[in-house]
C-alpha cells in the first residue's frame, strides 16, 4: 500500500506562482510514475503533468511553458512548480502514483487563482 500526502495549495492572484508537493510513503518501488491531475468544478479530472522514475515528462498543452514537474527520488516526493497562474488553473490538484500496475491517489489540494 502507498500513501500520498499533498501540500502547497492555496489562493494566489493571476500571474503568481505556487509549488505543490506530494510525498509518497509505504511500499515503494523504484520503477514508477508520479504525476499531477486536476479537477475543476463541473469538469472531468485531467492530466497536468507526469514524470517517470526514468525522467520522462509529459505535460498538458495548457500548462506547457508555465508548469514544471520534478521529483526527489530519495525522498519519494514529486513537485509541481506552477508559474504565470491563470484563473482557469483553479481546481483541486491530485497527486497520482503508479507502480507495478497499481495506481494510488492523494486526497487533493485546492488551488484557487483570482483574477
Amino acid at each position: 500500500q502507498v500513501q500520498l500526502v499533498e501540500s502547497g495549495g492555496g489562493l494566489v492572484q493571476a500571474g503568481g506562482s505556487l509549488r505543490l508537493s506530494c510525498a509518497a510513503s509505504g511500499t515503494i518501488f523504484s520503477i514508477n510514475t508520479m504525476g499531477w491531475y486536476r479537477q475543476a468544478p463541473g469538469k472531468q479530472r485531467e492530466l497536468v503533468a507526469t514524470l517517470t522514475s526514468g525522467g520522462r515528462t509529459d505535460y498538458a498543452d495548457s500548462v506547457k511553458g508555465r508548469f514544471t514537474i520534478s521529483r526527489d527520488n530519495p525522498k519519494n516526493t514529486v513537485y509541481l512548480q506552477m508559474n504565470s497562474l491563470k484563473p482557469e488553473d483553479t481546481a483541486v490538484y491530485y497527486c497520482r502514483r503508479t507502480q507495478l500496475g497499481t495506481e494510488y491517489w492523494g486526497q487533493g489540494t485546492q488551488v484557487t487563482v483570482s483574477s
